[in-house]
C-alpha cells in the first residue's frame, strides 16, 4: 500500500509517499518512495498581511495541482494533507481551503498546535521505541514551536508555542512569549532530570550537516551551534548562501532556529541535541496508516526515495 502526506507549513510545504507492507511475522515495515518540497513561504503573507494574498493562493493552486499528479503517478492509494501555524493564524484560512479544495480535488485539514505535536511525538516514540530516560521533543517551525515531553518512551506533556523563524524575522514574536517557554522549560528540567533533547526541522537538520555530515552518531552539541551561529550571524543572506552553500529559503531562517534552539538548551540544561531527521510529513503519512489501515507494530526502513527540493525541512 502507498500513502501520502501533504504537510503546508509557514515555511514550506511538502509531499511524501511511503510504501507500507506487512511482513511474514505480521509487522509493517515502511519505505519512502518519493520526498518534494517547495519553498512555499505562507507565513510571509500571515505575519505581517494577517492573510494568504491571492498570488500565494495563486501558488498553492498550481502545486497542489502537481502534487496530485505526482501521486497519480506513484499509484498512491490514499493521503492526508494538513496545515499548520501559517493556515492556522490566517484570517481567510478556511476560505483559501475551500477554494482549493474546489479547484484541485485536495481537501486540505488545518491542524492545532496540538495535534501537530501529538503526531510529532508519536513518531518519534515509534522510533525510539522503548528507550529509557526523559525527552524533549521540539520542532521548530516557520510560525511555531512545538515542545514535547517523553518519559521512557511515553508522552508526558506537549505544548506550542507561538516563536517560528518567519515569526521572528518579522519581528512578531513577544518578549513574554519567549519568556513563557523559558519558564516552561526550566520546570520541565526539574521535574524530569538529566532530559535530553531530540530536534525535528529543517534548519536543524541543516545545521547539524554544517558542523558534523560525516558523523554516524546523529547529535550536535550545543556549543557548535553557537559556534555556527556566530559565524553565520555576521553574514550577508547571499554570503550564507555563497560560502555555505545554503538554499535562499533555508539562509535566512536558520539564524532564528538555531536562537530558539539555543534558548531552549539553555533553559533546559542541555549540552546537545539529537537529530533523528524525522518531519511532520513522516508523522502525518506514519499516524495516517496506524489509525486507519493497520494496528501492527510499524519498523521503518531505508530511505531509497526520490527527493525533489531541500530534505531538511
Amino acid at each position: 500500500m502507498r500513502l501520502a502526506a501533504i504537510d503546508i507549513g509557514s515555511n514550506g510545504a511538502r509531499l511524501l509517499i511511503k510504501n507500507f507492507r506487512t511482513t511474514e511475522d505480521g509487522t509493517q515495515q515502511i519505505s519512502r518512495v518519493m520526498y518534494m518540497r517547495v519553498p512555499l513561504r505562507l507565513g510571509s503573507d500571515v505575519f505581517t498581511l494577517g492573510k494568504i494574498s491571492k498570488e500565494r493562493m495563486l501558488m498553492m493552486k498550481h502545486m497542489l495541482k502537481a502534487f496530485k499528479q505526482i501521486m497519480k503517478l506513484n499509484q498512491v492509494d490514499d493521503y492526508r494533507a494538513c496545515a499548520t501555524s501559517a493556515m492556522r493564524d490566517a484570517e481567510n484560512g478556511k476560505k483559501v481551503l475551500n477554494k482549493l479544495r474546489k479547484s484541485t480535488g485536495i481537501d486540505i485539514e488545518i491542524i492545532n498546535g496540538r495535534e501537530e505535536a501529538r503526531l510529532l511525538c508519536n513518531n518519534i516514540v515509534e522510533n525510539i521505541g522503548s528507550a529509557k530516560g526523559n525527552y524533549a521533543y521540539i520542532d521548530v517551525g516557520g510560525g511555531s514551536t512545538e515542545i514535547s515531553l517523553l518519559h521512557d518512551g511515553a508522552l508526558t506533556h506537549s505544548q506550542s508555542y507561538n516563536i517560528g523563524t518567519l515569526r521572528m524575522l518579522g519581528g512578531m514574536v513577544s518578549k513574554e512569549t519567549v519568556e513563557k517557554m523559558k519558564a516552561d522549560l526550566k520546570r520541565f528540567a526539574k521535574d524530569m532530570p538529566d532530559i535530553r533533547i531530540i530536534g525535528s526541522g529543517g534548519n536543524i537538520n541543516k545545521l547539524f550537516k554544517l558542523t558534523h555530515a560525516k558523523r554516524e552518531n546523529r547529535y550536535v552539541t550545543v556549543d557548535e551551534i553557537k559556534d555556527l551561529y556566530s559565524k553565520l550571524k555576521v553574514l550577508s543572506v547571499e554570503e550564507r548562501i555563497e560560502q555555505y552553500g545554503l538554499k535562499v529559503d533555508r539562509a535566512d531562517v536558520i539564524i532564528p532556529a538555531a536562537e530558539i534552539f539555543i534558548t531552549a538548551a539553555e533553559a533546559l540544561g542541555c549540552d546537545s541535541v539529537q537529530v533523528p531527521n524525522i518531519s511532520l510529513a513522516d508523522s502525518i503519512v506514519d499516524g495516517f496508516y496506524r489509525d486507519k489501515y493497520s494496528a501492527c507494530d510499524i519498523k521503518p526502513e531505508q530511505s531509497d526515495a526520490d527527493e525533489v527540493g531541500d530534505d531538511e525541512d
